[in-house]
């Protein structure tokens, strides 16, 4: 099978330290996406917050995240990728400072809305550069460390959440969750400043402010009432609102087929391997999310766990993913195209099993050995997807498919917690059928990715 990689658009040799302050931008995006999980119960006491309330604080964040990521994306192609990453960082570190200072659910969801703006404008430069600046066998290996990089971010969230909750530092309860971010932050930008490239992608598309306009409230439409439905026993407008949302999209689609800068250009999409990559993302973070989040609840809510001992049931996980992440390339080079579909049966399996673990009350050593094994076979198929769903776009492209591959990692997340959230606190009976019904339909979840992910060996 012939592949081809888009040439780097630097012609200086990148940075010793590119990488790492890339990979450090995206842990802390991804930290700020999974240490809520962790800190909601606390939060939701200290702040005195419904448990919708708290979805909005956990989902608030990459709502907004998810929408702005292929603005973003473009602007740093078309404005410069240290200037518009820098943007995002100060914008991101400021509104962390925003949310340890909250003095309700209100203003800490306002917060994290401004977080997730920032996200968006520093986030998708991270794989821009790595397309730009990396070819062939280097670009494969920065893959293996950003998906590494992923799991680690995620997990390192539920650790580092559970360590600074019971610590209670100064007194502040669940605030320094946020507000480590600012040193960090403050670190990285100099950084950045110095070993990121000041150019950009001459022929990066123009913005597409209308189809942003409706792609918006369409997320919103989409979101809010799965998230707010089980608190407020599906109200009227909660299904209106859900009718909406399909007639946004089916108005965003119009749109984006005659706009001239359109956020999903209909030519990126013809791109081999960009179409089945993009839904691959989508069902198999939309599985992830909604699994931390549910697990984060049963082993708090039902087991009784602190917030410590609950982000540590991670850690297992979380190792297995990346290990795998890092290692998948010394396979031979056929057998990558076939990846995906061996991870992600592993996976599902993995996660039927935890079903059973849920409903059986089994010890916490055989919880961590079945989510071990499904993060396996995430992990065995995550990293591949990513280099065969962007090996054969042309670097003209390359901001707009970095974006749409981050964008369906964020809806992802935030349909999880959405759909899985609601589901887990919808179930009737206790926490253990709860627990076992989630990881039922997230197993199936997985077990359906293999449909697009059967295409990316074209």
């Amino acid at each position: 099978m012939t592949t081809t990689t888009a040439a780097p658009a630097t012609a200086r040799r990148a940075h010793p330290l590119l990488l790492t302050a890339l990979l450090t931008a995206q842990f802390m995006a991804l930290l700020d996406t999974s240490v809520v999980n962790v800190a909601g119960p606390t939060i939701r006491t200290d702040l005195d917050t419904s448990g919708a309330g708290l979805q909005l604080v956990v989902s608030g964040y990459t709502i907004v995240y998810a929408m702005l990521i292929v603005t973003g994306s473009r602007l740093g192609g078309r404005l410069g990728f240290r200037r518009v990453f820098g943007v995002g960082l100060v914008v991101f570190t400021a509104a962390s400072l925003a949310c340890g200072l909250a003095w309700d659910d209100t203003s800490l969801i306002a917060a994290r809305a401004v977080q997730g703006g920032g996200a968006a404008l520093m986030v998708p430069q991270v794989l821009n550069l790595i397309q730009a600046t990396y070819a062939g066998a280097d670009r494969a290996r920065a893959m293996g460390r950003y998906a590494a990089t992923i799991a680690g971010g995620m997990v390192a969230g539920q650790v580092l959440g559970g360590l600074l909750v019971s610590a209670d530092l100064f007194g502040l309860s669940w605030r320094p969750v946020f507000l480590i971010n600012i040193p960090v932050g403050i670190v990285l930008y100099v950084l950045a400043r110095r070993v990121l490239p000041d150019g950009g992608i001459p022929s990066a598309r123009g913005l597409d402010l209308p189809g942003l306009a409706l792609l918006a409230p369409a997320l919103l439409a989409l979101v809010v009432p799965l998230v707010m439905g089980h608190e407020l026993d599906w109200p009227t407008w909660g299904w209106v609102s859900l009718v909406g949302c399909v007639v946004l999209f089916v108005l965003f689609g119009f749109v984006e087929r005659r706009a001239s800068h359109p956020l999903i250009p209909a030519s990126l999409l013809r791109v081999p391997g960009v179409l089945p990559g993009a839904v691959t993302l989508l069902l198999a973070m939309t599985a992830f999310g909604g699994l931390m989040f549910s697990t984060a609840l049963y082993v708090q809510g039902g087991l009784g766990y602190s917030a410590l001992e609950a982000g540590l049931t991670f850690i297992p996980a979380s190792l297995v993913f990346a290990t795998v992440s890092l290692r998948w390339q010394v396979l031979p080079a056929a057998w990558h195209p076939r990846l995906p579909m061996i991870g992600m049966p592993i996976g599902a399996l993995g996660f039927a099993a935890n079903a059973w673990t849920f409903r059986t009350g089994q010890p916490l050593p055989v919880l961590l050995a079945t989510m071990a094994a499904g993060s396996f076979g995430l992990g065995v198929a995550y990293a591949p997807v990513m280099t065969l769903a962007l090996r054969r776009v042309p670097l003209p492209q390359a901001s707009d498919a970095s974006g749409l591959m981050v964008t369906m990692i964020q809806l992802g997340q935030v349909l999880g917690v959405a759909v899985f959230g609601t589901l887990y606190l919808s179930v009737g009976g206790d926490f253990h059928h709860a627990g076992e019904v989630t990881a039922l339909w997230i197993a199936a979840t997985v077990l359906l990715t293999t449909v697009p992910a059967a295409r990316l060996r074209r």
